[in-house]
């Protein structure tokens, strides 16, 4: 008599596919890609990290002793700070890098713009042009504003000769207190509007040339085109440039230093002129380095503050 035995069914197959395992040596070899690409990122993060990062530490401990920088340092707290806020000098400082920010925002940030857009209608000699317009970025500001000063020379400068011919002046430009943070401006203008005219430029060849045609079949005129096509299509631009603009005027050194050395009546003495005064005249680091915290810090919250207001316009 057969016996009777169960029927085996096979056993249930899973539909889901099993990845393969990965083979030992593709493993392997993604880790030593990730290695070496440390190994060589790690020599450029410690020279930024040396040339960057520690001098900002550097100030800040400094900010906080009584040095010179040769014999030992003492520490003293806060005390360098509360000097620094009695010191009547700071709010002059603070106000004259304010109007200098300002006068450059109307006079020195418009102008590239309004002469990239001239600049952009030019078909012949365009080259020439743009080597002109980029020359005085080429320039070493030190030469630079020694030949402006020579061209705001009382008297026998070329501004005043030029405007005598039509019956103007002669102007102190330098020397009287109304105007000199204006003539510091003019030149820091003609000095560094180069580099942003030919980012302008290189911004207006990517706008479609059908937007401009679209507008002017609809009656745009060229102000209308201007105001419509070209500036949204360069908001982003505008506003990296404007960031930029912003940082640089408030970071002002140069120009007040070799024109005016801070005057007439320290109508020109800015923050940064004032933090050169602490350490090389007086001789106190430590309110020159208090001092540079402030404006690192001052700078930081204004770009985090600008580029969270913006960041909505610029993208929508």
């Amino acid at each position: 008599m057969a016996l009777l035995t169960p029927s085996r069914r096979p056993a249930a197959v899973s539909k889901e596919p099993v990845p393969p395992a990965l083979p030992q040596r593709r493993r392997g070899s993604g880790a030593r890609k990730q290695l070496t690409a440390w190994l060589f990122l790690v020599p450029a993060l410690l020279v930024f990290g040396l040339f960057a990062w520690w001098p900002i530490v550097r100030s800040l401990l400094i900010s906080f002793q009584k040095t010179n920088l040769v014999e030992p340092a003492v520490w003293v707290g806060l005390d360098n700070f509360r000097t620094l806020f009695d010191d009547p000098l700071l709010g002059t400082a603070i106000g004259n890098t304010l109007f200098f920010v300002v006068l450059g925002l109307l006079i020195g940030f418009p102008a590239p713009l309004i002469l990239a857009a001239i600049m952009s209608t030019v078909r012949r000699g365009a080259g020439v042009y743009r080597f002109l317009v980029y020359l005085p970025v080429v320039i070493p500001p030190v030469v630079a504003i020694l030949l402006w000063k020579w061209f705001y020379d009382p008297g026998s400068g070329l501004f005043n000769n030029v405007l005598g011919k039509i019956g103007l002046g002669p102007y102190s430009w330098l020397e009287s207190s109304d105007s000199a943070m204006l003539s510091l401006v003019l030149e820091a203008t003609w000095a560094g509007m180069g580099g942003a005219v030919l980012i302008y430029l290189a911004a207006m060849v990517g706008i479609p040339g059908e937007l401009y045609e679209a507008a002017e079949v609809d009656g745009a005129g060229i102000w209308r085109r201007i105001w419509h096509v070209m500036l949204p299509q360069l908001r982003s631009v505008i506003g990296l440039l404007l960031l930029v603009q912003l940082i640089n005027t408030v970071q002002v050194f140069t120009e007040p230093y070799i024109f005016t050395g801070g005057g007439p009546e320290n109508s020109t003495l800015t923050v940064l002129l004032l933090i050169f005064r602490y350490a090389f005249q007086d001789g106190e680091y430590g309110q020159a380095a208090a001092l540079s915290f402030l404006m690192v810090l001052t700078l930081a919250l204004l770009s985090a503050v600008y580029l969270r207001a913006t960041r909505s316009w610029s993208t929508s």
